[in-house]
């Protein structure tokens, strides 16, 4: 197959027409729309001092694109949200320079999505193939060693496993919208200790005299949005894990360029924001991405991130709502485990074998974590009475 195509690679996603590329993404998700590529990039979120270079893999057939996906060449583990620092430690200890590596995905998002936008009309799989046996190329040419395809969808992974990639099961907390149509029948979804504590977190709140509403596409301000970024830089500062990945300078160009696909939960109280989360969706799915509070208030952070967007989720009719990455007390709000998936190439011999077999007791001990906690499910089973 690969004698009729040529691949390329390019170190900016502008080089890429931004029409040609969405047409390959087609509806999929927002998040890996040209626009917010490219936003990172434009505003030095992705570089070279911020330990992510852009280098992105481009199929041609003759003088047309067939298909491309994100890759950067990564100086750090920060930001991907699939965590590898182990591996790294491994490498140093029997010699092998474990960065810089390759990774496919979207900067510091751990949203599940496709990695690989092939054309319509053109055999996907295998140009998956093509693709995957690019980047082994490259890795090993270079002496680069591992490549990591984070938060892919099952047809990637599939194909990658064919050419050598590893897979890896992880774990993300997402609603599922249950034919709800009022905030109430989701109460209704859960035990009733359980609902009885939502309802009261949440008229303590009211009460405090703080409301909570969505602004999003066209109602959405500059000064909102400014806000929001205050609210999230507040949020890392405070906490010595945090890191601050992004610039006030990308909130400015999502809302100038994406503005139909954000949605700001916002906090208010005597006409001033008090806390707030960046949200972004489409037409059947929210994804949580920021939280911050200028005050502390009991209750507050679980009202915003997941009450408030459920509901708003419930008003818009979307199917699901990804809360991110991490935090099993949002199985207490309604958010069960789902699984998530990524694939991962090793360049050295040794060491691939020896990540081979992590992953393998790895997979399991995910699959009986996800069984105790669907176990612990707050919500009804279908057989259990109101």
């Amino acid at each position: 197959m690969g004698s009729e195509f040529a691949i390329k690679i390019v170190q900016k996603v502008c080089e890429i027409q931004r029409d040609i590329w969405d047409g390959l993404l087609g509806s999929a998700s927002p998040l890996m729309k040209w626009d917010w590529l490219d936003s990172f990039e434009q505003t030095g979120c992705v570089s070279e001092e911020t330990g992510w270079l852009p280098h992105h893999l481009v199929v041609e057939a003759g003088s047309r694109i067939v298909a491309v996906c994100p890759m950067y060449l990564k100086l750090h583990s920060m930001g991907e949200f699939v965590f590898d620092w182990e591996w790294a430690e491994a490498a140093h200890r029997v010699g092998i320079q474990y960065y810089p590596k390759m990774l496919v995905g979207v900067p510091f998002t751990p949203v599940t999505g496709p990695r690989f936008l092939t054309a319509s009309g053109e055999d996907r799989k295998s140009l998956i193939r093509l693709m995957g046996q690019a980047l082994a190329k490259v890795a090993k040419d270079n002496k680069i060693s591992s490549i990591h395809v984070n938060f892919c969808l099952v047809d990637e992974q599939e194909v990658l496993e064919e050419v050598g990639f590893f897979p890896r099961a992880g774990l993300q907390f997402h609603w599922q919208n249950q034919s709800f149509r009022t905030f109430d029948d989701y109460l209704g979804s859960f035990r009733s200790d359980r609902r009885n504590k939502i309802k009261r977190e949440r008229r303590e709140v009211a009460q405090r005299g703080i409301t909570i509403r969505a602004f999003e596409g066209d109602a959405l301000t500059r000064s909102q949005v400014h806000t929001m970024f205050r609210l999230y830089k507040g949020h890392v500062d405070r906490h010595y894990y945090g890191r601050q990945y992004l610039t006030r300078e990308f909130f400015d160009e999502i809302h100038r360029r994406l503005a139909a696909y954000v949605c700001l939960m916002l906090a208010e109280r005597e006409g001033k924001i008090i806390a707030g989360t960046f949200n972004v969706r489409d037409d059947t799915a929210m994804y949580g991405r920021y939280w911050g509070a200028f005050e502390e208030q009991p209750f507050l952070h679980f009202n915003v991130c997941y009450y408030s967007a459920i509901e708003h989720c419930i008003r818009m009719g979307l199917e699901r709502f990804e809360a991110g990455a991490g935090g099993s007390f949002k199985q207490l709000r309604g958010l069960d485990p789902e699984r998530t998936g990524s694939v991962h190439y090793i360049v050295d011999g040794k060491f691939r074998r020896a990540v081979e077999r992590f992953l393998q007791q790895e997979r399991e001990m995910i699959r009986q974590k996800r069984e105790m906690l669907l176990d612990g499910s707050q919500l009804k089973r279908a057989s259990q009475e109101p």
